[in-house]
């Protein structure tokens, strides 16, 4: 009992929080649409001030709250000891909380392509390793390791109300330990979590119920294809912020990244007032849109668009994800090619979900995980095979961009960067020890 409690403690929290979160991201969304329709001029001054400002804020007061916050939790999970706690405190705290909340409201409020679900398994993460560290000394032992994975997978089934998703994740994406050690926890956590989510914004469906009913015999044909090319565009989108963050790195004045983050925000409020609002946002709306209207096939451009917009929003190292935008991209992919193909309305729907599949496994490598997130977001379990091998075949050819998942990258150079911080305060500490000695 007094084991199991502090993860019931942490998965209302995490419940709670998201919630909060959810309906403060809805608002900054809404906030977005209502500057567009009424004065869209005003994204060339909104979008470079909110861009800045978010990036600011994480620069100053929590660097490692930037992103998506998925790579932070991977690296705290591989950190976690004892020797390791001071880096593992930078990367999950009570002010990364407040500052990942804040950055990423102040990027989606100025139009910024990114998605709330990152940032809340950080948030989750955090929440858990906070409440394991406040247990007083005489509280039975738990493992900070697995309380901070179950802590991600309560945060991403609060975030998407995706249960099995959550356990999925935990168990693809960040365990390498036997589940065994930890499944109570795990499923306890998850179903506390969501059903705290659930009991303040009701038994929602991420997506909705779109119809895939009456498919083609031929619609595997379409999966598959849809399915390589996405993944080999999440794989490449990935590939490209990487080295964009590489060469951000060269820059030796701090006007130079405000040069950049003003020259990227400038480039999406010029694409949205000119050409096409689809840019901005998580590309939710465009989900939606395309799954439950008649008017299913985006215009050729969309994947660009939805592919530009996250990689210039999520390069700024500010807080944001990028879960929500790397489906909108597949889900835009597959209504473009479904209306090069003239598929049905059913048909169309799968293909799209199958994109959607298929860029994220692009992104992530975690190709189940994918797969059965989707699946729980349109509760269509009657395509959970079309979907499993949109996920396989999308992660087989983005080996061909890459070996390694956009957040292993990412997670490896957060600890590095750890690493270096610790050995320049040791050689700072040091220095002046040796100081303090040579004083007569």
């Amino acid at each position: 009992m007094l084991q199991a409690l502090p993860f019931w403690v942490a998965s209302l929290i995490t419940g709670l929080i998201a919630v909060f979160y959810t309906k403060l991201f809805a608002w900054a969304e809404k906030g977005t649409s209502y500057i567009y329709n009424h004065f869209s001029w005003g994204f060339f001054i909104i979008t470079p001030v909110c861009f800045i400002l978010s990036w600011w804020v994480v620069k100053k007061y929590a660097p490692y709250s930037r992103g998506s916050g998925i790579p932070q939790v991977m690296a705290a999970v591989d950190l976690v000891s004892p020797g390791n706690l001071t880096k593992v405190n930078r990367l999950l705290s009570l002010r990364v909380i407040f500052i990942k909340i804040i950055s990423s409201l102040v990027m989606v409020l100025g139009g910024g392509a990114i998605g709330r679900e990152g940032p809340t398994i950080q948030i989750a993460g955090s929440v858990f390793r906070l409440v394991n560290k406040w247990l007083p000394s005489w509280w039975p032992k738990i493992s900070k390791k697995n309380m901070i994975m179950t802590g991600s997978a309560a945060g991403l089934a609060a975030a998407f109300n995706t249960p099995l998703g959550g356990i999925v994740f935990a168990v693809e994406e960040l365990t390498k330990t036997h589940i065994s050690y930890f499944k109570t926890a795990l499923f306890t956590a998850v179903i506390i979590s969501g059903l705290t989510a659930q009991g303040m914004l009701g038994p929602y469906l991420y997506l909705g119920y779109p119809d895939v009913s009456h498919l083609s015999w031929y619609i595997f044909s379409a999966v598959i294809l849809v399915a390589a090319i996405c993944g080999l565009g999440g794989s490449m989108m990935s590939k490209l912020m990487l080295k964009l963050f590489k060469w951000k790195k060269s820059f030796k004045l701090r006007y130079q990244t405000i040069l950049y983050l003003a020259g990227g925000a400038l480039v999406m409020a010029a694409v949205a007032f000119f050409l096409d609002k689809g840019i901005l946002g998580s590309g939710k709306e465009l989900m939606t849109s395309t799954l439950f209207s008649s008017d299913k096939h985006t215009a050729w451009y969309m994947p660009i668009l939805r592919i530009t917009g996250p990689i210039l929003s999520f390069t700024t190292g500010a807080a944001g994800g990028v879960f929500a935008p790397s489906l909108s991209a597949g889900a835009s992919i597959g209504s473009v090619l479904s209306g090069w193909f003239e598929l049905s309305s059913a048909d169309t729907n799968l293909v799209i979900l199958a994109g959607m599949v298929g860029f994220l496994t692009g992104v992530t490598r975690s190709p189940f995980t994918s797969a059965i997130l989707v699946l729980e977001m349109t509760d269509r379990h009657n395509v959970i095979f079309h979907l499993m091998l949109a996920g396989m075949v999308a992660s087989v050819i983005s080996l061909i961009v890459d070996k390694h998942s956009f957040y292993d990258h990412l997670k490896t150079q957060y600890i590095q960067e750890l690493n270096q911080e610790e050995d320049i305060t040791k050689h700072i500490q040091g220095s002046d020890q040796q100081d303090e000695k040579t004083v007569p």
